[in-house]
């Protein structure tokens, strides 16, 4: 029966990161439809970014460990109830101001996902597949922003209430994943130091701490592009590409994440060192190919090299995520997973920062010039100082 409710946790805890990331991507194929029709700005878009992302930040900062005293499951459910509130607070789009304060909320919910969902994933992990938690945890964010992108824009395109039905549906996915994980086995004991939990700390226990700086150089590199995506995606479809479709909007955004979950399987023949070798390569030369399809709004182009950047940075952050997870126990890996995602969001918070206040004067195209400066010298340093674990 253990054994069986460890499973279901398992599974339950692979579908809640799912779908706290894709309810956190729902309003994002709408973002030209509220920019068209209640006035918003690029300014305005980029600054959903940056809150969701501090958003993030702040839950990993503070809530990031409460998990190890309160247990997986509780802090799960808090998790959901962030979304729901955001759900229902989308339901009514008239200005920036309701879809600024939702992406806030949605950004706390995908923070504690990438801490106690994540620790979750990895506690119950079948032991046999011992690649397959550093997977999950590295693509899920990636996969579950693509779904909710995806069928948002479906939602939108073709059904009724396209303002209101896809929040909707999230509100009932939210619903379903919170019975799965009321069902699955509960991975941690509670302990007492919940206060003095909430006090910022990372943790990075293993003795071989060469390897955080090239990860860190790999997570805000890579994922300063997909916060490109998120605030942009949209606006690339209506003004680079020529599509006002919702569903348009949808593949441009999801073009660059979804693959990055055929990145990471391609990397489990790998040491981690060379995974993030191999990813950062190829991720530079296809971001070089993305700024070639926009300049030429040759859209084929696009989503191929769109689709072959997203699958590097699956390689590229799931050999990140092996090594700073390589002979880490139970204890410790929530404070890791934080650390591993307050980099990224970090990074992909001030960029997109500054991606919002160069937009006033610098064109798309010489915005992702900017992204890919930055990933060409993540790759240098890489290539340069890349090390294996030693465990």
């Amino acid at each position: 029966m253990d054994t069986l409710r460890k499973n279901i946790g398992f599974i339950a805890a692979t579908l809640s990161m799912l779908t706290a990331f894709a309810a956190s991507a729902t309003p994002i194929p709408l973002y030209d439809v509220y920019r068209r029709a209640e006035g918003l700005t690029y300014a305005d878009l980029a600054l959903t970014a940056v809150v969701y992302f501090i958003g993030a930040i702040t839950a990993l900062l503070i809530f990031g460990r409460i998990s190890n005293h309160l247990g997986r499951k509780p802090v799960t459910f808090i998790a959901f109830a962030l979304a729901a509130m955001a759900s229902l607070i989308l339901l009514d789009v008239d200005s920036a101001l309701p879809l600024i304060l939702a992406r806030l909320l949605l950004g706390l919910s995908c923070g504690l996902a990438s801490s106690a969902i994540a620790a979750y994933v990895v506690d119950s992990a079948p032991p046999s597949l011992s690649w397959l938690s550093a997977v999950i945890v590295g693509n899920s964010p990636m996969v579950g922003l693509t779904l909710g992108a995806l069928s948002s824009g479906v939602l939108v395109e073709y059904a009724p209430y396209p303002r209101m039905l896809c929040y909707l549906v999230v509100l009932v996915e939210v619903a379903v994943a919170a019975v799965l994980v009321f069902l699955g086995k509960e991975t941690v004991e509670r302990k007492p130091g919940l206060v003095a939990s909430f006090r910022p700390a990372f943790s990075l226990p293993q003795a071989d701490r060469r390897l955080y700086p090239i990860s860190a150089c790999l997570f805000v590199s890579t994922w300063a592009l997909g916060g490109f995506f998120q605030a942009y995606g949209p606006s690339i479809a209506a003004d680079q590409l020529g599509s006002q479709s919702t569903i348009t909007a949808a593949l441009v955004f999801s073009s660059f994440l979804l693959p990055s979950a055929i990145g990471g399987p391609l990397s489990a023949r790998l040491s981690p060192a060379r995974a993030q070798r191999y990813g950062i390569t190829v991720f530079v030369l296809a971001v070089g190919g993305i700024l070639y399809s926009v300049q030429t709004s040759m859209i084929a182009i696009f989503f191929v090299m769109s689709a072959i950047a997203g699958a590097a940075q699956g390689v590229a952050l799931t050999g990140s995520i092996r090594s700073l997870l390589d002979g880490i126990g139970p204890q410790d890996r929530a404070g890791v997973l934080s650390l591993i995602y307050a980099t990224s969001y970090t990074g992909a918070a001030v960029t997109s920062f500054m991606a919002g206040q160069l937009s006033k004067f610098m064109s798309m195209f010489q915005l992702l010039l900017c992204y890919e400066g930055l990933a060409i010298i993540a790759c240098v340093i890489t290539l340069v100082f890349a090390r294996n674990p030693r465990h």
